[in-house]
């Protein structure tokens, strides 16, 4: 059968209509009642099992794992979340704060993610009493369509329209973009240029944008540590997430211990000549990453490459040389490929990171591993990023972990530094309106001297 998108688009909204004004219980319970179906072992079986088999990225019991984590760190960061009606109450200024829903929600879903990223945001637009139709990616439609059929069953059972989730069966990049511009507001999670074509739609939209994670490594760090969080990291999910380390930055003071270090953890560092293979085989075109090396095994890469790495291998590594388009791999390269660099000083190696991360990564996120306070404040100084992550393994923890307070979410903002709404990780609370009830207070005039005393006290009046 041929979507309509437009008689989805009203299906939608017909079923927004029915929960626009339901109470926080009812729309928490109807929460819970999808949670649970994501849950449970079956259909986190079988939907791990499509989207690896769809798109040929990551791995199935880190995907399976992903959908249990992600599912319970959303729902988690709901409990006790007020955002029905009244949410909070200012007595002093006589304002009274409302929360309300906006509409029908778009979502493009990326092949990286194609359950996760449903199962985090069908939870946050719930909550929030929206609808939401997802646009799925070609390679991983069946998995996205499955994870939908998932959520809508949970739907049913406690009495909830079932058309507050939906998805395009047969997708196209036409769809898409009528898919967005018939919606109330979008969400797409994927690559870098999305952003452009998301605003196209003429919509309010929440984008995301590419990750290029440098993780500092100081002489302070409990290197065995730091070592085996990195490589829990990278490695997890064939490093299919934008969140895994890209590269890592080691104080030369520590270079051989470290390295030794990320050895024992079953990373191989590639010699000159081979480094230029691997660059030929993942950049074939000079510019444009080699989707066969996406979140491919270690092994599978190596060999189209054509280099010979020890079996025990779980990442490669390659010596960083220059910084843009003329050395790929100071940029993002979601696989199994980490980039070294050497630094005497930390500042610079900083001023680095930001050219980095203007040539790629801008805006999503960085790592150290560190026990100084006052470098882990320098790097969230000057870093143009949404999340420092400080000896934790990254992708765990900068879109929601258990030992992070960071929410936990598939959509990470980048802020404008990549052309994004917000630096935040996309939660429930990025899909909510607000009305303001404002009261008379009495009457609050402040003196010239209240607002510009500490200027008269320096500068005087004249």
């Amino acid at each position: 059968m041929e979507d309509n998108i437009q008689e989805m688009y009203e299906k939608a909204r017909k079923a927004f209509e029915v929960i626009e004004f339901w109470p926080q219980e009812k729309v928490d319970e109807m929460v819970l009642a999808v949670g649970w179906e994501f849950m449970k072992e079956p259909n986190r079986e079988k939907l791990a099992k499509l989207a690896v088999e769809g798109s040929g990225i990551g791995d199935y019991e880190s995907k399976k794992a992903k959908i249990w984590s992600k599912t319970m760190g959303t729902l988690r960061d709901q409990v006790g979340v007020k955002t029905c009606g009244v949410v909070e109450e200012f007595p002093e200024k006589g304002l009274i704060k409302l929360a309300k829903p906006i509409g029908v929600i778009a979502n493009v879903v990326p092949c990286t993610n194609p359950e996760s990223t449903i199962c985090c945001l069908s939870l946050s637009t719930l909550k929030t009493r929206n609808a939401m139709i997802v646009s799925p990616h070609p390679r991983t439609q069946e998995a996205s369509y499955e994870t939908v059929q998932v959520a809508r069953k949970g739907l049913k059972k406690v009495g909830a329209p079932e058309d507050l989730v939906q998805c395009i069966r047969h997708t196209s990049n036409s769809k898409t973009s009528e898919l967005m511009a018939a919606c109330d507001f979008a969400v797409a999670t994927g690559g870098a240029a999305l952003h452009k074509v998301v605003y196209q739609a003429g919509v309010p939209a929440h984008t995301v944008g590419a990750g290029n994670v440098v993780s500092f490594v100081d002489e302070t760090a409990d290197l065995k540590a730091a070592a085996q969080k990195i490589r829990t990291s990278k490695t997890a999910n064939n490093s299919a997430s934008c969140s895994s380390e890209n590269a890592v930055a080691i104080y030369e003071g520590i270079y051989d211990e470290m390295m030794a270090a990320l050895k024992a953890e079953g990373g191989h560092l590639l010699s000159t000549e081979e480094r230029e293979k691997l660059r030929a085989y993942m950049w074939p075109d000079g510019h444009t990453l080699n989707r066969d090396v996406v979140a491919s095994p270690v092994q599978k890469i190596a060999k189209a490459a054509g280099l010979s790495i020890p079996e025990n291998t779980k990442f490669m590594m390659v010596l960083g040389e220059k910084v843009g388009p003329e050395d790929r791999f100071s940029g993002e390269k979601l696989s199994l490929t980490l980039t070294v660099w050497k630094y005497s000083d930390f500042s610079e190696m900083v001023q680095r990171e930001r050219k980095i991360l203007k040539f790629s990564g801008e805006g999503h996120s960085v790592s150290i591993h560190s026990r100084r306070q006052d470098r882990i404040l320098e790097l969230a100084k000057y870093a143009n990023v949404g999340r420092v992550v400080c000896n934790q393994p990254h992708c765990h923890a900068n879109s929601g972990g258990w030992h992070s307070g960071l929410p936990a979410t598939d959509t990470l903002g980048g802020g404008t530094w990549a052309g994004n709404m917000t630096s935040e990780n996309v939660n429930w609370k990025h899909f909510l309106n607000y009305t303001y009830v404002a009261k008379e207070v009495p009457e609050q005039i402040p003196t010239e001297e209240w607002i510009f005393g500490s200027y008269f006290l320096k500068w005087g009046r004249d």
